[in-house]
């Protein structure tokens, strides 16, 4: 009965406490009551939550020590997010803890909030929005707090959030405008001080007011309570220091994050000892205790995880202390941990192009380029400079291949008979010592492999029991009998696609020796040397193409050297290698030239001066001969310059003297071999075509602009066309007439005289200007080179173009030729794909 009666008035007296604590009543036990449960219940899970949402922010971020840091660690992406929606579950999870505490426990009573937690909650709300990159409502939520509670213990904080949120917005003045009157006005203190600051010295970071931003994160520095803050705002500051040129400041900068050691994150220490690292002074510094630092920092095990970085800038100390050797293969160590810093390895891969490129290893070269790029973000200033010089080094590949192919085969040539007997005598042994050594190595790893099968790949672990290895990769006798067995069957083969076609074999001599060919032969040939004297050409027609094609080759790399990548000495190399092997006419004279230049450039005045005479004394007539005489001279507007031959030929091109056109472009570009204004002269020529012999011709002539001249602004047009433009010319189908607006009226003249079609169009305008409900018009069309196409313009049905002769008989015109109408669009595909015949049928 007690018990009953104590139990009664335990639910009696909190039912009367819980009346007691209503939202709407403004007494002691109502606000201490939601005061307490919105602080320990629903903040405190929203504030964990939250802080579990910065830590994956900051576990995802990857920072870009290439450029300076960010002062918060945080990812902004341009995807919208949606009510309802969130980038990050933890975030959303403290908004609904923190609109739960507003909406359960808010104590609004006459306009005016009772609980004294709820500017918390708003504040809370107000981040939950920040790090779920909804800065809008995040305002709002700060805004709210600086509107309705003025008095608040954490209006300051609102005051430094609000202003991170303008900064998000890219409200850099204002921010800075908002951060600076709260310094002045405001007395703060610890955390506080420390986020004003570190704020304001973002905003400045951002309107590039370095300086200023490192008097603030000075401040900032000394204020926080977060040894991970304190050593990234002084790493902020050696980066600020070296953008403003200032190395001695910047390493005792770097110095205060190296003593904070264990403190502060370990990969700002180490990031640290790489900025002193690339700030060393080569000419003054001890080259040795710098070598001896870098060794250390290898060979820490604590540093495991940062070797991408430490092999590099161990790399850069032996590259810039000209040691290539060493420093490629620390940046081929460098790669090879991994390393999730695309910059990082981007610049490993430039580093090693560029070494492959100054030892003239094009190919490899390419191929480091070609990694670097996938390593860049593109449309960004250095992918365009890698890409523009990756593109050049394809003409070089190219250009170089047939040089290096074609003198092999020439010395072959110019050997005697007992020459080739000898030099290929030589290559066979060293082709049958190397199979027989082959065929060893197989045989003994075959003898291992059928034992170590036998006894199946057994071993005995720790506690006496069988164990078996049942992979074949973990067996290396068997991996070795393997390799053996591939290259006896197949020979050596790049890793590539269709590996196994016979072109793709490895076996090569350096010489005119066809991979298909050896790949499918006898073993007794492939040890015989008359097999491969065989293979020498001896036609003296595939002789000289070879060594026009191979002079060519000279000739266009002395170009590229000289104009895409300043190697001067290369490209003399290249010119005068040229000059040697009896070229054609039209090279000698443009390689002189540009050999001058290029001993201008050197500075090699007498070596210059020699070519230049020689071209006035042997060339007089030449425009080379004029420029060298005259250099002050505007040869321009010359009637021998390209331009003007070129404006010429337009002119002719627009007056439809098609084959004309042709003709002389052909004679110009061998002329003009080499020179800028040659790609001009293609496509004028391929248009020309076009107009005269249809799609066909014009698809090969575009194709082969694109190939031949990539670098070219005409070669970059004809690569656009062939992508998007030429697969909607090759459409040949006629299109129905329905739909069509404009058509016209064709007279066809086939093998006629100029002064019969001139008569028959003035006659034919005469009658076109009394037909009043039209707006017609007449031209002259080439078709073909025997056929010529007078055509009226301005029909507006198939019906009016067909019963064109009609409209001229109700004028009274003498006009009796036969005729045809077609649409515009028809028309078009008659004179694109030359298929005139097959329209008339269809009529």
């Amino acid at each position: 009965m007690k018990t009953s009666f104590k139990s009664k008035s335990i639910l009696l007296l909190s039912a009367i406490v819980i009346a007691g604590c209503s939202r709407k009543k403004d007494n002691f036990v109502s606000r201490n009551f939601h005061a307490v449960a919105t602080e320990y219940n629903t903040l405190y899970n929203g504030y964990n939550v939250l802080e579990q949402g910065r830590e994956d922010l900051n576990n995802n971020y990857q920072d870009n020590y290439w450029e300076i840091l960010p002062i918060e660690r945080m990812t902004v992406t341009d995807e919208v997010t949606l009510p309802g929606q969130s980038t990050n579950n933890n975030f959303a999870k403290a908004e609904e803890k923190a609109i739960k505490a507003i909406q359960k426990h808010g104590m609004n009573i006459k306009g005016k909030e009772k609980n004294p937690q709820i500017d918390e909650a708003y504040l809370l709300l107000g981040k939950a929005r920040y790090f779920d990159q909804r800065f809008v409502p995040s305002m709002e939520a700060f805004n709210y707090i600086l509107y309705k509670y003025p008095a608040s213990d954490k209006i300051n904080q609102a005051k430094i959030w609000r202003e991170k949120t303008n900064l998000r917005l890219e409200n850099d003045e204002l921010a800075i405008t908002n951060l600076k009157r709260l310094l002045f006005q405001e007395e703060l203190k610890g955390q506080d001080l420390a986020d004003a600051s570190s704020m304001l010295a973002q905003a400045y970071i951002n309107t590039k007011s370095l300086d200023s931003a490192i008097t603030q994160l000075e401040i900032a520095s000394n204020a926080t309570k977060s040894n991970d803050e304190r050593g990234r705002y002084k790493f902020i500051q050696g980066q600020l220091y070296n953008a403003l040129q200032k190395p001695d400041s910047a390493n005792m900068a770097f110095e205060k994050v190296i003593e904070l050691n264990r403190k502060t994150p370990r990969i700002y220490m180490i990031s640290a000892q790489i900025e002193k690292a690339k700030n060393f002074d080569y000419n003054s510094g001890n080259k040795m205790e710098f070598l001896e630092l870098l060794t250390d920092l290898e060979e820490n095990r604590e540093n495991r995880p940062f070797l991408d970085k430490i092999y590099y800038q161990i790399a850069e100390y032996h590259k810039t202390n000209e040691s290539d050797t060493i420093a490629a293969s620390y940046y081929n160590k460098s790669l090879r941990t991994g390393s999730r810093d695309n910059m990082l390895n981007a610049m490993s891969y430039q580093n090693l192009g560029n070494m492959s490129f100054d030892k003239t290893e094009y190919k490899n070269a390419g191929a480091y380029y070609d990694s670097t790029m996938l390593n860049l973000k593109q449309n960004t200033k250095l992918f365009r400079e890698i890409k523009r010089k990756r593109d050049n080094l394809d003409d070089v590949i190219f250009y170089e291949d047939v040089a290096v192919r074609n003198d092999s085969i020439l010395s072959l040539v110019n050997m005697s008979n007992e020459e080739r007997v000898t030099y290929f005598t030589d290559y066979t042994n060293k082709l049958k010592e190397k199979a027989e050594a082959l065929k060893e190595e197989a045989e003994t790893a075959k003898l291992i492999a059928e034992q170590t099968s036998k006894n199946k790949n057994t071993n005995i672990n720790s506690r006496g029991l069988e164990k078996t290895s049942t992979f074949y990769f973990y067996n290396p006798v068997t991996v070795a009998y393997g390799k053996n067995e591939f290259l006896q069957n197949w020979g050596e083969r790049q890793l590539q696609d269709n590996w196994r076609w016979s072109n793709k074999g490895g076996v090569s001599t350096n010489q005119n020796v066809n991979a298909s060919e050896l790949t499918s032969t006898k073993d007794s040939e492939l040890f015989s040397p008359e097999f491969y004297i065989s293979k020498i050409p001896v036609e003296q027609k595939a002789i000289d193409s070879l060594m026009k094609d191979r002079n060519f080759a000279y000739y266009q790399l002395g170009l590229i050297y000289k104009e895409k990548f300043k190697e001067y000495h290369l490209a003399k190399d290249k010119l005068l290698g040229l000059l040697k092997s009896n070229p054609e006419e039209r090279l000698i004279l443009p390689s002189k030239y540009n050999l001058y230049k290029i001993y201008e450039l050197l500075g090699e005045n007498g070596e210059a001066e020699i070519a230049k005479n020689d071209i006035i004394t042997n060339y007089p007539d030449s425009r080379y001969a004029a420029i060298l005489m005259n250099p002050n001279a505007d040869l321009g507007e010359d009637e021998n310059s390209p331009e003007y031959i070129y404006e010429t030929l337009y002119k002719k091109f627009k007056d439809q003297d098609y084959a004309n056109v042709i003709e002389q472009c052909d004679t110009y570009i061998s002329r003009f071999e080499g020179e800028k204004i040659v790609p001009k002269f293609e496509f004028l020529k391929a248009v020309s075509k076009a107009r005269l012999y249809g799609f066909e011709s014009y698809n090969e002539s575009i194709n082969y602009i694109a190939l031949n001249y990539p670098n070219s602004p005409e070669g970059a047009k004809a690569q656009d066309m062939l992508e998007n433009v030429m697969p909607l010319l090759s459409k040949s189908e006629f299109q129905s007439n329905e739909g069509s607006k404009h058509f016209k009226a064709i007279y066809q003249f086939t093998d006629a005289e100029n002064e019969e079609i001139d008569e028959f169009i003035k006659k034919l305008n005469e009658a076109v200007s009394k037909i009043e409900y039209f707006e017609l018009s007449t031209s002259k069309d080439m078709y073909n080179e025997n056929t010529i196409l007078v055509v009226v313009h301005g029909l507006r049905s198939i019906q009016a173009a067909n019963g064109f002769g009609e409209l001229l008989k109700e004028k009274k015109q003498n006009i009796n030729r036969e005729y045809f109408g077609i649409s515009s669009q028809n028309y078009q595909i008659v004179q694109i794909h030359k298929n005139l015949d097959e329209y008339l049928k269809s009529l």
